[in-house]
């Protein structure tokens, strides 16, 4: 992916999202990499006041915006994602089409039985001159198995199929009392032979 990103186009504004799905909650990546012919159009986006410098407010209020153009989707029912964090790299960086603009969102899921479930992020920032990549990362829980991802042609959609497993700790939980009865069942077997 950062090879691509390195050799995109002047006047494109490269977008590269990368989900991650747990059992309770979807975290979204993205890094946005402006072309040298379009820097100047979102930095102005970003530094609202033209001072020159972009505050912490500017950053976030431009993010706030970003995350509007996004959607996330659970079994087709949406999920309320908020920003977690944003860096905005040196404008000259930018300016230069190095430097990405890196957001991270996060949503948390619903209760969710076990079994096959559906993720859909759409992203519809500056379709202007956007241009997207999309990916499933890699399952950090065991509990999450990525069964496949599909994309539109622009990969501003993706759709991410998986199954969710039980948690060990449920069966631990239902095993623990059974094994609690078991030991007390012993020793009142054991009382009662040494009584007869």
């Amino acid at each position: 992916m950062s090879a691509t990103a390195s050799a995109h186009r002047r006047d494109e504004y490269l977008q590269a999202a990368r989900i991650a799905v747990d059992p309770e909650r979807v975290q979204v990546e993205i890094d946005l990499t402006a072309g040298m012919s379009v820097a100047e159009a979102v930095i102005k986006d970003i530094d609202r006041d033209g001072s020159g410098s972009i505050t912490s407010d500017e950053a976030r209020t431009y993010a706030t915006a970003v995350l509007r153009t996004m959607r996330l989707e659970v079994d087709r029912l949406p999920l309320q994602m908020e920003l977690i964090d944003v860096t905005v790299p040196k404008l000259a960086a930018i300016r230069n089409g190095e430097g990405a603009i890196r957001l991270e969102l996060g949503a948390r899921l619903p209760a969710l039985a076990d079994g096959a479930h559906q993720i859909f992020f759409l992203n519809a920032h500056r379709t202007d001159v956007g241009v997207y990549l999309a990916n499933a990362l890699a399952p950090a829980s065991p509990r999450i198995a990525i069964a496949a991802q599909r994309r539109d042609v622009a990969q501003r959609e993706i759709t991410i199929d998986y199954a969710l497993t039980a948690s060990p700790a449920t069966g631990t939980r239902t095993l623990l009392p059974l094994g609690a009865l078991l030991v007390l069942s012993l020793a009142a077997f054991g009382w009662m032979r040494e009584r007869a």
